[in-house]
């Protein structure tokens, strides 16, 4: 590869060359010129020769237009007049032609004298490119700064914005308050009163990794059946996006009320309440002589900020925790990543502006409060059941004969649930300030138009699916409070046909 120094160089002589070539052609027109005033008194074309001759040429001949620049001839037109003699200093025009010979030494000299000035200039340009160089990099790092400042305050900010959303939305519809009314029922289902007729289907649908948790919902679905009503758990895939779930509970609710005759009662839980929702306000056309009403229990209607915090863009390693996030939900559970992104603030937003529940609908939302007590770390939630085929093990039971299982027993699985939900609503509380279920805020769970239930006790958000390993006698079970729940959606129906 070629020095570029040595390129530089070239350039330089160059135009070092080009201006001395100039000056010259300056010089010697001068000296034309002159020459031709001296002339034009002889009217003579007079041919001065290196070598200190001239010579005389016939009037005749053309005026060159170019003088040498080897300065050895200069070819001078000159016209006739009348009033100079034939004798012409031409001896003293000799001597000025001889003169010019000599500028091959100015030439030399004038190149030497400039290149000091193109050095100078060289170094401008080069300092001047050096300038620019460190600007554009003061600038890089400018908007590199100026981006991890901005990362930092979005994460920092978080869903501080967006927490709460629906109430501040003037276009929504008010809640009404029906606290009351839901402990009254309760408090009547514990005395034995069950008035939930068996005119309806009732559908319960799950929510998040429903498909992972084998006794999810079952409870309440054999309390039901065991009071002789017609109980359901949906089955959808808890990990697709809502707007496939919605397309599968519209076919489901079909199914169900083609086979019955019946209208069907829908009680949604978690994500569940999400894809019911959708399904009605996207196919009420079809599904409006089919369903009676509709519970959201610890639903996030408007946002979750877990999955916000989560899936943000913008904010720090933002890219790293999506591809986290695929890998766990797609990869391990083979689920939708579009499963939580529905679940946004954004998405959230986008959808309800597109697709409205329908007004003549009963609808209640039901929230909790979750407790962050240091006694709930020691609570234990019963979430399956597990067969140990080979080993007898040690039962759980009171009675001597239950200390052993026998080959083949199941043994019940429970985790620390509450004491997760626990920690999330501890950090939930201390971020934003809001109360929730350790996963879903009390604001957030509050459905427009609808009916809004807050139970007097503090439960966490797997409450109400999977019950707790240690009973308390002395309070309401998650099957009894669905029966208050859909008991008081019953009621809300039929005060609406009454004012129709």
């Amino acid at each position: 590869m070629e020095d570029p120094f040595l390129h530089l160089a070239s350039l330089s002589s160059y135009i070092a060359q080009q201006f001395v070539q100039f000056i010259e052609d300056l010089i010697c027109r001068d000296i034309l010129g002159w020459s031709e005033y001296l002339v034009d008194f002889g009217g003579l074309l007079v041919n001065f020769t290196s070598d200190g001759g001239c010579r005389t040429v016939p009037e005749a001949c053309s005026f060159p237009s170019r003088v040498s620049d080897t300065g050895t001839s200069f070819r001078i037109h000159a016209r006739r007049s009348s009033y100079v003699n034939d004798n012409l200093p031409v001896n003293s025009l000799l001597e000025i032609v001889r003169s010019n010979q000599s500028y091959g030494g100015f030439r030399l000299i004038f190149e030497g004298l400039m290149l000091p000035v193109y050095g100078l200039r060289f170094t401008w340009k080069l300092s001047l490119a050096s300038w620019r160089c460190f600007i554009s990099h003061i600038r890089c790092a400018l908007v590199q700064v100026q981006s991890v400042i901005s990362r930092v305050h979005t994460t920092l900010r978080g869903s501080s914005d967006d927490i709460g959303w629906l109430q501040q939305a003037t276009e929504m519809a008010p809640v009404v308050d029906g606290s009351a009314r839901f402990r009254e029922l309760l408090q009547d289902i514990r005395n034995g009163q069950h008035t939930l007729p068996d005119s309806f289907v009732y559908l319960l649908i799950p929510g998040f990794f429903s498909n992972h948790g084998p006794l999810y919902f079952v409870s309440t679905k054999k309390f039901f059946s065991k009071m002789g009503l017609t109980c359901h758990i949906a089955k959808i895939h808890s990990e697709a996006s809502v707007e496939q779930n919605a397309w599968e509970l519209k076919q489901c609710i079909e199914e169900l009320h083609w086979g019955s005759g019946k209208h069907v009662m829908l009680l949604g839980h978690s994500k569940g309440g999400v894809d019911a929702a959708a399904a009605l306000s996207k196919y009420w056309h079809d599904l409006k002589d089919k369903v009676a009403g509709l519970a959201f229990v610890q639903s996030p209607y408007g946002g979750i900020p877990v999955a916000s915090d989560i899936l943000r863009d913008g904010q720090i390693a933002d890219k790293e925790t999506r591809r986290i996030m695929e890998f766990l939900l797609c990869k391990l559970i083979k689920g939708d990543i579009r499963a939580l992104e529905d679940l946004t603030y954004e998405k959230r937003k986008e959808f309800l502006k597109n697709h409205k529940l329908p007004d003549d609908i009963p609808l209640i939302s039901f929230h909790s409060e979750a407790s962050i007590a240091l006694n709930v770390i020691a609570t234990m939630s019963h979430i399956a059941h597990a067969e140990l085929p080979w080993l007898p093990l040690p039962g759980f039971g009171d009675n001597e004969s239950e200390n052993v299982i026998q080959a083949g027993c199941q043994v019940p699985v429970i985790v620390p649930v509450s004491a997760a939900l626990a920690l999330c609503a501890l950090h939930l509380q201390l971020r934003y300030g809001e109360k929730s279920d350790g996963l879903v805020t009390c604001r957030d769970a509050e459905v427009p138009g609808s009916v809004v239930v807050k139970p007097d006790i503090k439960l966490d958000h797997a409450w109400m699916v999977y019950s707790s390993w240690r009973k308390d006698p002395n309070e309401a079970d998650a099957s009894e409070m669905c029966e208050a729940l859909l008991t008081m959606l019953v009621e809300l129906g039929m005060k609406r046909k009454e004012v129709c």
